[in-house]
């Protein structure tokens, strides 16, 4: 009886092989007719993966494209629009932070000679945005787009260059405040440290290279107890998280400017104050207070002293920021290369006046016929200084900068703007 391996493999010689060859040829078909439908099977998977993954990144673009804030033809247009010079010897100038205190009068000045401005501002909420969305409507009548972003953006700085070749960057966009440091630190990284880096990177890169005036503070010098405090004196102890991030800032911009060919100018400002102005500095705070009935607190320094701050009107902190555009001289660099050296200057912009706290409060007072209930108080380690006091003969040497206007009188113009805006009359809300 033949075996089970006789079946399958007959002793024939010859067929033995035929049929074993044949057996195995048809396998070998089978497997090879197997693997191509994977492989087919696993290709139209690799391509409706791929399909899928391309669609989806065109559904994103799309969505950041439609919901983006910026671009597109009629953002360029209304970009390109704005940038236009009208003047002889002009300059298109990109002013960040353009809806803020300094922001918005500095890119009213420069609009109103006939230069080019277009603004940049991210709109935050450290003090009510509707103060800022009121400057950038008032922007918007005098002919000035704003773009609403943040300085943090390379893409739009990158874009807004691509657009405009601006000859000249304002940069005022900041974290500003000294006490607001203690409650949210990295505010102030984020904006005074790497916004200024992402934009000195962008400005490196462009072509050409505008000129950069940027604005430093007068609390650089910190704990310098030498007046006046004059542009070469000691910066290196700084009394709050603020002020070292602007003494950093002039660190950054000098590298960029050593090593770039960046023509780079700092302004220390000195306690700007005036229409418009900031509702967390101290006199707005204190006007609000005083009309509202309540009371305001006071600060003194150590054995009672009376603190003291050279108050600068804005109207003489426009024309320092104007006369430093105009002094700034070109960047040198090309591509992001260096060919000579360019200017690096740094100016304090102050009123040379120092007036104490409790002085400020009285002209408030007759200003507003209110009389204020004040609350004095010893000046908590929170990063204020006892004093400041500008040295502006740099500047004054420079572009001529003169202020022209005291205490007093800059104190009415803020309080007349203050009881329009606000809508008091006769120091009452109108209803």
């Amino acid at each position: 009886m033949p075996s089970l391996e006789d079946e399958l493999f007959p002793s024939t010689p010859g067929k033995f092989k035929i049929d074993r060859a044949h057996t195995m040829n048809r396998q070998f078909h089978r497997c090879f007719a197997s693997t191509s439908t994977m492989f087919l099977w696993a290709l139209f998977l690799v391509a409706l993966t791929a399909s899928y993954l391309s669609f989806q990144s065109f559904v994103d673009s799309s969505s950041r494209y439609f919901t983006a804030s910026w671009g597109g033809i009629q953002w360029e247009k209304q970009v390109r629009n704005s940038a236009q010079i009208h003047r002889s010897g002009g300059m298109s100038v990109l002013v960040t932070g353009a809806a803020g205190f300094v922001g918005s009068h500095v890119s009213q000045a420069l609009k109103k000679r006939g230069d080019g401005v277009v603004g940049l501002d991210n709109f935050n909420n450290y003090y009510d945005p509707s103060l800022k969305k009121a400057r950038k409507l008032l922007l918007n009548n005098h002919g000035i787009f704003v773009v609403e972003g943040d300085v943090n953006d390379a893409r739009l700085l990158e874009k807004l260059f691509d657009v405009v070749a601006f000859t000249h960057v304002m940069h005022l966009a900041a974290q500003a405040g000294v006490r607001y440091a203690m409650e949210n630190p990295q505010s102030y990284v984020h904006s005074n440290i790497a916004g200024l880096v992402t934009l000195l990177e962008v400005c490196k890169s462009a072509n050409p290279q505008p000129a950069i005036v940027w604005a430093s503070s007068s609390s650089v010098y910190g704990l310098n107890d030498k007046v006046p405090f004059s542009e070469s004196d000691r910066t290196d102890q700084p009394a709050s998280l603020y002020a070292a991030t602007k003494k950093a800032g002039e660190e950054i911009t000098h590298t960029y400017n050593h090593i770039y060919g960046l023509s780079i100018t700092g302004l220390r400002f000195f306690t700007v104050y005036g229409p418009w102005g900031r509702p967390d500095m101290a006199y707005f705070s204190f006007t609000r207070n005083i009309l509202q009935g309540k009371p305001i607190t006071v600060y003194r320094g150590k054995d009672r002293v009376d603190l003291a701050r050279d108050f600068t009107y804005i109207d003489d902190v426009v024309k320092g920021c104007l006369g430093s555009l105009d002094t700034a001289g070109k960047s040198t660099g090309s591509g992001g290369k260096k060919r000579r050296p360019a200017p690096y200057r740094i100016f304090n912009l102050g009123n040379t006046s120092p007036v104490t706290v409790p002085t400020l409060v009285d002209i408030l007072e007759r200003h507003l016929k209110v009389k204020a209930k004040r609350n004095m108080v010893e000046m908590p380690g929170n990063g204020d200084v006892p004093f400041t006091h500008a040295n502006i003969s740099a500047a004054r040497r420079e572009f001529g900068y003169k202020p022209t206007t005291d205490l007093q009188t800059g104190l009415k113009k803020f309080v007349r703007w203050y009881l329009s805006y606000y809508g008091y009359n006769h120091g009452k809300p109108v209803n």
